[in-house]
């Protein structure tokens, strides 16, 4: 009997460290996705800016200076074109409007910005900006921590991708969202392996080289 708890444990031991070993290789695969050295070139179809939590009809800290980057790059004249894609599956929470006011009260024409109202998550947003945008290639825009991820998703989804840090200061909460990356990252690593393309919504085809006030859904 105690040889047989004896084998079950090593059995255990083995299984604990072949997936602790996983776990690590796959966030090295997800991690070099992105080179941070790598130079915007041919003027991509759109800045994509990644949503996070709004206070109200602000911005919270991550998120404004999410958007402070993207506005930055299109006055730079990186791309002409601005999608800001979050949640707003809900009447009294709404990001992606939050978003747009706030770039175009910082200079950015109407025109060129437009919403995604059903990115709910990084790979949806992602998505979403190939499929109902038609993106071919994009600058995706977030902190650094979120940043290895979503551009892993996108060029595993076939788009020419740039990604730009938009850190300028500490934020709360760091650990934990550095923790829940670690499965996020492993979560999509499956998903993109699985080939596993189901999202919340897809919808009618929007041209990203059209008009942004398509997307709008407020007066």
């Amino acid at each position: 009997m105690n040889r047989m708890l004896k084998n079950i444990l090593i059995i255990c031991v083995c299984i604990i460290v072949l997936v602790i070993i996983s776990m690590f290789i796959i966030n090295l695969i997800v991690v070099k996705a992105w080179n941070k050295d790598e130079k915007i070139e041919d003027k991509p179809d759109c800045i994509l800016v990644l949503g996070a939590a709004v206070w109200g009809d602000k911005p919270s800290p991550m998120l404004e200076d999410r958007l402070n980057t993207a506005i930055e790059l299109y006055k730079q004249g990186v791309s002409h074109k601005i999608i800001v894609s979050g949640d707003h599956g809900q009447d009294n929470y709404d990001e992606v409007n939050t978003m747009k006011k706030y770039v175009i009260e910082h200079g950015v024409p109407s025109e060129d910005v437009f919403m995604d109202h059903a990115g709910f998550s990084t790979f949806e947003s992602v998505y979403r900006a190939k499929e109902i945008f038609g993106v071919k290639s994009m600058v995706i825009v977030t902190q650094k921590y979120h940043l290895f991820r979503a551009v892993y998703i996108s060029k595993n989804l076939g788009i020419k991708t740039y990604g730009v840090n938009s850190d300028t200061r500490s934020y709360v909460g760091a650990v934990e969202r550095e923790v829940r990356e670690v499965l996020a990252r492993i979560k999509d690593f499956i998903k993109i392996r699985f080939n596993n393309n189901n999202v919340t919504y897809l919808g009618e085809k929007i041209d990203i080289t059209g008009d942004g006030n398509i997307t709008n859904d407020k007066k």
